[in-house]
């Protein structure tokens, strides 16, 4: 993840960057007829709607620099194509980090390991 909301995840057929910025969200808010939270809020509560899951990862694909024609497709066959609860977890994550911002530490980044007793 970086500074600016942006998170590259495993999707499909690679490793793609995903971003909501403030534009991706006016859009999510007016295609999925609710705020970003509140998106956030039915992914978690399992209130979702299959447009949620499928429209935050489209347009976070677009956020993160992929054209849109492209996200649409990769949307078409990794998401629609899929069971919804595929991508799930890859929906609250492209998310979160849009309205939450990102650490500044890498996910993944491992602790110093604790020295084994003699």
């Amino acid at each position: 993840m970086a500074r600016d909301a942006r998170i590259d995840l495993d999707f499909g057929d690679g490793t793609y960057s995903f971003r909501l910025g403030w534009g991706e969200l006016a859009t999510l808010q007016e295609e999925c007829d609710a705020g970003p939270y509140m998106i956030l809020h039915r992914l978690h509560s399992h209130q979702w709607r299959v447009e949620d899951i499928a429209n935050v990862i489209r347009l976070g694909l677009v956020g993160g620099g992929m054209p849109p024609a492209d996200a649409l497709k990769k949307t078409r066959q990794y998401v629609e194509r899929r069971p919804p609860l595929e991508n799930h977890p890859i929906a609250i994550a492209v998310i979160s980090a849009g309205l939450l911002g990102a650490p500044e530490e890498p996910v993944g980044e491992q602790e110093a390991p604790i020295p084994e007793a003699a």
